[in-house]
């Protein structure tokens, strides 16, 4: 498969990089199925040990992408419509469904965050192993497809988190337990690449035990019948509310995001350097 949309860089520590910088990394269906392609690779090639997911440009990704010019040209040539029934079996394909082969992907998956993660970015985030981030990140969690919040942050702080639509900064994700470790900006990379590396050490078999294991004990605590019902709420929930992507000049954009981003520049929360 040729990528357009995302780097593949296979190897011991193989990498999957976002790279719609203009963009932000918004993400088109297209994206979903070349992510999913090199995560395929990656697991197919048995030297392979660890799978880092990235952002190019200035954040890890910036969520859906609600209409870019590439984009609405490559759903006009998929035939993709926006009613109920296409975007019923669209939204659960890409960005249920394939969280979830992420997610129990049998080699360890790392998420590299800087910048914005929101909604759909925090999809991708939430489907990887664990997350590593700046400390100047950004994160905004909301319904979506592959709800995850209640798992990610607990019940009552996602209720808290969700009801007033705000970013979360990195210090909190990491406080929260979104985010499992924090570096400078700049040492994001390094420290990342570093730790993977010294997870390659470990043979390939062990870490799929591990991983299948602890993913065994989410599920029997309810994950996946769970994130499926969920799916099923968010879907209803979509059908049913006024346009959520029109801006009050015709702009499409994402209600809640625009919400979040005011609260920002009113100092919640407040950002970090």
């Amino acid at each position: 498969m040729e990528y357009r949309d995302i780097i593949f860089e296979p190897g011991e520590v193989a990498r999957v990089i976002l790279n719609r910088p203009r963009y932000h990394n918004a993400q088109p269906p297209r994206m979903i199925e070349e992510m999913d392609d090199a995560f395929t690779r990656a697991v197919n090639d048995p030297d392979t040990r660890v799978v880092v997911l990235s952002g190019n440009g200035d954040s890890f990704s910036a969520g859906h992408d609600l209409g870019t010019p590439e984009s609405v040209a490559d759903r006009e040539e998929r035939g993709h419509v926006r009613e109920p029934k296409s975007n019923y079996t669209s939204g659960r394909a890409y960005w249920y469904e394939a969280s979830m082969r992420w997610r129990n992907l049998p080699i360890p998956t790392i998420a590299m965050v800087h910048g914005y993660c929101i909604y759909g970015g925090w999809i991708f985030a939430s489907a990887m192993d664990f997350v590593f981030a700046a400390n100047n990140a950004l994160f905004l969690p909301s319904h979506t497809q592959y709800f995850t919040a209640p798992w990610d942050l607990g019940t009552r702080r996602a209720k808290e988190i969700l009801y007033e639509g705000r970013f979360i900064t990195a210090q909190e994700a990491y406080d929260y337990g979104f985010v499992n470790r924090l570096f400078a900006p700049e040492d994001l990379e390094r420290e990342t690449l570093g730790y993977a590396a010294r997870v390659a050490e470990n043979a390939r078999f062990q870490l799929r035990q591990v991983k299948f294991s602890v993913n065994s004990c989410q599920d029997m605590q309810g994950f996946t019948a769970f994130s499926d019902s969920a799916f099923q709420t968010y879907f209803v929930t979509s059908v049913v509310r006024s346009d959520p992507l029109r801006g009050p000049n015709g702009e499409r954009r994402m209600e809640g995001v625009a919400h979040a981003k005011e609260l920002l520049k009113r100092g919640f929360p407040e950002r970090q350097s």
